[in-house]
């Protein structure tokens, strides 16, 4: 989220109109210093709630005076921005030298291989009599790619996402329905919206093609809208999709959330696995796979069901309050954390990545 926070400013600086740099890092001023873009742009949307209500129906940035119409537009060129950025592709420059890689839509750097891995080593190892039976793996995600619907794809794995259509496609799941029981073998669930979610005039979400001029739409679906009141139209899908996420967690027979490049930074899904977990009833085993323990995770494994609680980190296992267990024998900390060794993890157990 960092690299894409630096990435979204360089864009306000070389393309925004004369003031958005100027807006972006008044309110950057006004937050935490480990806060990015999502932060950000939550704290435009409390500012546009404001301005809302206000009598001048404006807000002012260090001296540089926006009226609603224009907070709305300086959101939409942000989200034009990030998904861009996403869709592309984009590198930061290493320590060591490497210069920034910047993709294009004439030169997308973004590649597939690590998801299709992933995505194989869940649906094609070990299925053998079990994948017709089995009900369908939910993969909830807060990233706005369109990675893991691709590798799904890509390797003949069908999936269902809550839209109804083909390349075009409208939001047909809502609020309170119940999932589908179609043999689906995944169901993709983006709690944070997707590069290629549109709100219509109609106010109905559509999936819609990079580029596609239709149907015509008012604005891009990317980021939860946080408690405000800003976007508020746009609040149903996302409602949804947390709906699904509580009720997987709520459910109680034995079950198992696995999480991977989450650093339990967004406190609303925290609090809804931790609201899970406490219930007596709940059998829900949390499997996190993290590059060490956080503040968070330190808390959840204390808690009287804190031995459902395993955090798989460069350090080590812990189980509870137990552990460190399998801690590395090199100086070097373990990788089973990452994308590439939870994938190893499953194609060959915990034993080959222990070693």
């Amino acid at each position: 989220m960092w690299p894409l926070t630096d990435r979204v400013f360089a864009r306000a600086k070389t393309e925004g109109v004369p003031n958005d740099i100027k807006v972006l890092e008044h309110v950057k001023s006004q937050l935490s210093d480990n806060s990015h873009i999502e932060h950000i742009l939550s704290q435009l949307g409390d500012h546009r709630a404001i301005a809302d209500r206000s009598k001048e129906k404006s807000v002012t940035f260090d001296g540089v005076i926006l009226p609603v119409d224009s907070l709305d537009e300086l959101h939409q060129r942000i989200l034009t921005w990030i998904a861009e950025t996403i869709r592309w592709g984009y590198k930061p420059a290493k320590p060591d030298g490497t210069p920034e890689d910047i993709g294009t839509l004439e030169k997308r750097i973004v590649t597939i291989e690590n998801h299709s891995a992933f995505v194989s080593a869940i649906f094609n190892r070990s299925q053998a009599g079990i994948a017709e039976r089995r009900r369908a793996v939910r993969l909830f995600t807060t990233n706005y790619d369109t990675l893991l619907e691709d590798a799904l794809a890509l390797g003949g794995f069908s999936y269902w996402d809550g839209f109804s259509g083909g390349a075009v496609a409208y939001r047909s799941h809502r609020y309170g329905d119940e999932e589908p029981n179609l043999r689906d073998r995944a169901h993709v669930i983006k709690l944070h919206g997707s590069i290629d979610w549109h709100l219509g005039e109609d106010d109905r979400v559509w999936r819609v093609r990079d580029g596609d001029l239709y149907p015509k739409k008012i604005s891009r679906v990317l980021i939860y809208p946080q408690s405000t009141k800003y976007l508020a139209t746009q609040r149903d899908p996302f409602a949804a999709q947390f709906d699904l996420f509580r009720r997987s967690l709520g459910e109680r027979e034995e079950n198992v959330l696995a999480t991977c490049g989450y650093s339990f930074g967004d406190e609303h899904i925290n609090q809804e696995i931790e609201l899970a977990l406490q219930r007596p009833e709940n059998k829900t085993t949390v499997l996190a796979f993290a590059p060490s323990l956080n503040s968070t995770l330190e808390r959840w494994r204390t808690r009287p069901w804190g031995k459902r609680v395993y955090a798989i980190t460069g350090d080590g296992l812990y189980v509870g309050t137990d552990g460190p267990h399998s801690p590395p024998t090199a100086s070097a900390k373990r990788d089973w954390w990452t994308f590439a060794g939870v994938t190893k993890m499953l194609n060959s157990g915990a034993e080959a990545c222990a070693l």
